[in-house]
């Protein structure tokens, strides 16, 4: 049978012949993949890959005058941090045959307008973007496309349409006074720049408050590279103990600085917790591999990606908006998860 491969161009007629079904089953497999049985699906899939066939979606946005791509922005690719959410999101929106466009913004509020602007270029259908926080222009150019949008990772009174996540300010206080009520004393907190990454703000803003509540002065460290490597909680461990009254436990603004603290409290010879305690945030999967397991604060990372999915799918769909405050801004909430490390 004739795939077209001598010809160095493949039709979806030869995907369709090859898994023994017609054309619109081959196209429904592609974009809405929801209205395929499994089997169908799977049929399709291996046919696709034994004749090489690769989908113009460009054909199929010119003719529906609508893509099937949802373009996201996340501040960074590295280690975990945002890595369940953008499974969460991609693996939500794919069951409805939309496919996801990634881009790294490097916790730069001016790179991630030149990266939205980039985007927009492409066509999407919807944008997904990590946090509230923004340059004026993204919210122009959004409000102005009327897309679908969804900000991820924090809450908003006034979403530039739809919000999903967690208040990271309850979340670190939260977490402070647990360390408090575990009988620490002197609890410091690592975190991002405030004035360049408005999560990690809010979280510093929430440690703050729960001392101001016992009556006890904070006692921060920056760390570098926004804490997403494994160095920059070393570093800062090496600041705090180098104090003339180091803290007894350190909290970390997430999971990958603590991970990283606790690999340079067994190379200094540390002992974890009884000569530092640590605690992180996220519950990502090193907060359990970790030596000993980190105490975190539990945040519903692939839950945020899919519920995000999900509205995005819904307004598509549908159209509909959301009207009020309470319906704009959705509140997954957090945990706090207490192990051996605090």
């Amino acid at each position: 049978m004739k795939t077209g491969r001598s010809t160095g161009h493949v039709r979806m007629v030869d995907v369709a012949q090859r898994a023994g079904v017609g054309t619109i089953t081959v196209s429904r497999a592609l974009r809405t993949p929801g209205q395929v049985s499994p089997e169908m699906r799977e049929r399709v899939m291996s046919a696709m890959q034994a004749t090489g066939y690769v989908p113009n979606l460009a054909a199929g946005t010119l003719k529906s005058q609508r893509s099937r791509v949802i373009a996201a922005i996340v501040p960074t690719l590295r280690n975990t941090i945002f890595a369940e959410t953008v499974d969460g999101l991609s693996e939500g929106l794919r069951e409805h045959g939309f496919q996801l466009l990634i881009a790294n913004s490097g916790y730069c509020l001016e790179a991630e307008v030149s990266i939205l602007r980039n985007l927009l270029g492409q066509q999407p259908v919807a944008v997904v973007l990590t946090g509230t926080a923004h340059d004026p222009s993204v919210r122009a150019m959004l409000r102005a496309r009327g897309l679908p949008v969804v900000e991820t990772w924090d809450l908003s009174e006034d979403p530039i349409d739809r919000a999903v996540g967690f208040s990271n300010f309850d979340a670190a206080r939260n977490m402070t006074l647990a360390l408090a009520a575990r009988g620490y004393q002197r609890i410091a907190f690592a975190g991002a720049p405030p004035e360049r990454e408005h999560r990690g703000a809010q979280r510093l803003a929430g440690y703050r408050q729960a001392l101001a509540d016992l009556g006890r002065r904070p006692q921060t460290v920056t760390l570098e590279d926004f804490g997403a490597t494994f160095a920059s909680g070393e570093r800062a461990v090496r600041q705090l103990m180098a104090r003339v009254k180091p803290p007894d436990v350190v909290f970390f603004v997430n999971d990958v600085a603590a991970f990283g603290a606790a690999q340079a409290c067994a190379r200094l010879g540390i002992t974890i917790p009884s000569q530092l305690a640590i605690a992180g945030f996220g519950d990502f999967e090193l907060a359990r591999a970790s030596n000993p397991p980190l105490t975190t604060v539990r945040i519903p990372g692939e839950y945020i990606g899919r519920t995000a999915a999900r509205l995005i799918v819904e307004r598509l769909a549908t159209g509909s908006k959301a009207t009020v405050s309470s319906d704009r801004s959705v509140d997954l909430g957090f945990e706090i998860v207490e192990r051996e490390s605090a």
